[in-house]
């Protein structure tokens, strides 16, 4: 995969910030409007998210909310991470990104700033530096207590499903995945299935570990994995990680994973959905069915989701 420059766009910080500066304490300033967040893998520039007037305008009151937890305590670690996690939610990705990189000057051993602007990077497709923020995050909690993490859009439940290690691995898997370091992937999602401690945990990272597996060519260590994963699990809101794992099981047909739209069309609304399906094609040697599918994901849209990043990252292989 090419190695893209990024224009560095977002809030202004007083100091002059950058991924190694160390602006002052008070150093965020109001955003500015951001036109250009990303390059994508095939150079098309992103801008902005394509979130419903609904969706945006509770985006847009808790941003208010969390701004002002900020202005009334700016050195506060939780102010600057719920500040900087409600930028992302509206794909205000620089914002966010600055905003971390404003804290972690202030507070260079928290990982849960590392975790979160691993995150980020991730969405501006800046890979590099989401695995050396998410390598510094695991550094920082190894040996220590695991913490359970709040969830910023809670689930039908309001049961969090994502502790601070497990989401460090998650993101960190990822990274390796899409840069196409299977092995990497393979390893941190297996350490993270064998240490989960839901089902939701389970098959979101047991999805990218098999398909990590698959890309390895180590169909029978794949194969045998999936018999931990049963129709039977409590999964919260991973629901299509777990249909996907029960697919490549045999279990369940395509088309419980990917819907039809009103004229017949393969929906793309889950980009995570298609992407996996899209994935079981390629490694089933079907590559031109599996660049429909990951072209099709393109055309849904929906930049900033992890499916859709992961075909983008296919189809610039491809080329």
């Amino acid at each position: 995969m090419r190695k893209l420059i990024l224009p560095i766009l977002g809030i202004v910080l007083v100091a002059g910030c950058t991924r190694g500066g160390e602006p002052a304490a008070d150093s965020l300033a109001a955003p500015a409007p951001v036109v250009v967040q990303a390059v994508s893998f095939l150079g098309d520039s992103l801008r902005e998210l394509p979130l419903s007037a609904e969706v945006r305008a509770r985006y847009d009151s808790q941003l208010t909310e969390a701004k002002a937890s900020f202005d009334r305590a700016p050195s506060d670690p939780d102010s600057i991470i719920w500040y900087a996690r409600r930028l992302g939610y509206l794909g205000r990705f620089r914002e966010s990104i600055d905003a971390y990189t404003a804290g972690i000057a202030q507070h260079p051993e928290n990982p849960w700033m590392y975790r979160h602007r691993g995150h980020r990077y991730i969405s501006v497709r800046e890979l590099d530096n989401a695995i050396a923020d998410l390598e510094k995050a695991t550094q920082l909690v190894a040996g220590k207590p695991d913490e359970v993490e709040p969830d910023g859009q809670p689930n039908a439940q309001n049961r969090p499903i994502g502790t601070l290690h497990s989401n460090i691995a998650y993101h960190l898997g990822l990274a390796y995945y899409l840069k196409g370091d299977f092995a990497k992937s393979a390893e941190v999602f297996g350490k993270e299935v064998a240490a989960a401690q839901n089902d939701d945990r389970r098959v979101s990272a047991g999805h990218w570990q098999y398909m990590s597996l698959r890309r390895l060519g180590k169909d029978a260590e794949a194969r045998a994995m999936l018999a931990a994963f049963r129709k039977d699990m409590e999964v919260i809101e991973n629901g299509t990680y777990h249909r996907l794992m029960l697919l490549y099981k045999g279990e369940l047909p395509v088309d419980s994973v990917l819907t039809q739209g009103p004229g017949g069309e393969m929906s793309v609304t889950d980009a995570t959905g298609a992407y996996g399906v899209g994935n079981w094609h390629l490694y089933s040697g079907r590559p031109a069915e599996a660049e429909a599918v990951f072209r099709r994901i393109m055309g849904g849209g929906q930049w900033g989701a992890f499916g859709y990043i992961a075909a983008e990252a296919e189809l610039a292989r491809m080329k």
